[in-house]
């Protein structure tokens, strides 16, 4: 795995534990909230550079797409 890749994997691994303690989730749903959502696509495919947005920034970006959406956990 390339470097840049790395880094990129870690952010991931700190925005998941962050929308899990935000939501009050296991690290399983967060992981699969995450992946899953529209968010993610535009991380993932460095859209607009949201990758190089804050972890916090980010979380807040996927909790306003569920809640957008009315898929909040209760």
């Amino acid at each position: 795995m390339e470097g840049s890749q790395t880094i990129l994997q870690m952010k991931y691994a700190r925005i998941v534990n962050g929308i899990a303690e935000k939501l009050g989730i296991s690290l399983e749903e967060a992981l699969d909230r995450m992946y899953n959502s529209e968010t993610f696509k535009l991380i993932d495919g460095k859209i607009a550079d949201l990758h190089c947005r804050s972890d916090l920034y980010l979380i807040d970006e996927f909790i306003n797409e569920w809640k957008e959406k009315g898929d909040l956990p209760e």
